[in-house]
This record gives structure tokens, C-alpha cells and sequence, in this order.
């Protein structure tokens, strides 16, 4: 039989958590604080992929944007065996994709105000016409978030999960 042993405080974490970024999943153009943080990092991408020709420069904004996440996931669960802990930082990460499912979804209007002002890429126009794919933005757009809900829905599911279970994630069984 696995015995439970409720972390309350984490349980609070975690219900806090998944109202937070289930509101903003529902309300993805409502600026969050969180956002600036995503834009920097976002913008490095742009840096640290250039070194990758015009197609990786572009696209390094977002790629950057949903690994900063990952790598702390992973930080987390394989190096430091804090499970609760990644589930949070999973919120991140679906975050992460709710918000580039904006971004993508303006690929046709191109009305976001980009840093750089006028005449800079929109990342998002460039990647889909690259890939003749444009027309299909809302469909991309749509994927985009559907992939940002079920990160979040997932994360919920951990943070509660690990909140529930003893530290490092292990069970003692009673046979």
C-alpha cells in the first residue's frame, strides 16, 4: 500500500500555479511579468543563433524561448531529483508556448509591436513563408497552443502529484 504524505504548502503552490497559468493560457494577450523575462531571453535567441545563418537567427527567438525552460526542467528533475520543483518550472515552458501562439497567430496582420520598431522581421511571417506555409497560420498558431495547454495541463497534474508524494519522489510500500 503507498503511503501519502501532503506537502500543504506545495499544494497551495501548486493549485496558485495552475490558476495562474490556466488564467493566462485563456487570456494569452494579457500582459504578465513573466513576459518581459521570456522577451529578453526571446531576443538573445536572435544572438545566440545567428551564428547559424538567417533561418536560425530568426527562429533562435523562439527556439532559446521554450529551451531556457527545458534546461531548467531538466536541472531540476535529472540533476537535482526535485520533481516538484520541474513541475513548476513546466508551467514556464507551456507558458512559453501559449505566448509564441500569439505571435505565430500574427503572422498574417503582423500588428504586434515588435522590438526594433519598424521594418524588423516578424519572426513568424518569415518562418512560415520560408516554409510555404502561410496560409496556414491559424492552423500552426492553433497547434502552437494546443501544445501550451497540455505542458500547462501537465504541469498542474505534477506540482499536484509531487506536492502529494514524500521529498525526492519516492514511495514507501507496505507489503
Amino acid at each position: 500500500m503507498t503511503q501519502w504524505k501532503p506537502d500543504y504548502f506545495k499544494l497551495v503552490v501548486a493549485g496558485a500555479a495552475s490558476l495562474y497559468f490556466f488564467s493566462s493560457a485563456l487570456h494569452p494577450t494579457s500582459d504578465r511579468y513573466i513576459d518581459a523575462v521570456n522577451l529578453v531571453i526571446h531576443e538573445a535567441g536572435h544572438i545566440v543563433f545567428v551564428l547559424f545563418g538567417e533561418m536560425m537567427a530568426v527562429a533562435g527567438g523562439t527556439i532559446l524561448q521554450l529551451l531556457m525552460p527545458a534546461l531548467f526542467v531538466g536541472y531540476f528533475a535529472l540533476r537535482q531529483r526535485e520533481y516538484f520543483s520541474a513541475s513548476l518550472v513546466v508551467f514556464w515552458l507551456g507558458e512559453n508556448f501559449i505566448t509564441i501562439s500569439v505571435y505565430a497567430a500574427d503572422a498574417l496582420a503582423m500588428q504586434l509591436p515588435l522590438v526594433g520598431g519598424e521594418g524588423v522581421i516578424h519572426d513568424w511571417n518569415y518562418l512560415l513563408t520560408r516554409a510555404g506555409m502561410l496560409e496556414h497560420t491559424w492552423v500552426v498558431a492553433g497547434i502552437i497552443k494546443y501544445l501550451g495547454m497540455l505542458t500547462i495541463l501537465f504541469a498542474s497534474i505534477g506540482s499536484f502529484w509531487f506536492a502529494l508524494r514524500k521529498r525526492g519522489g519516492t514511495f514507501t510500500t507496505d507489503i
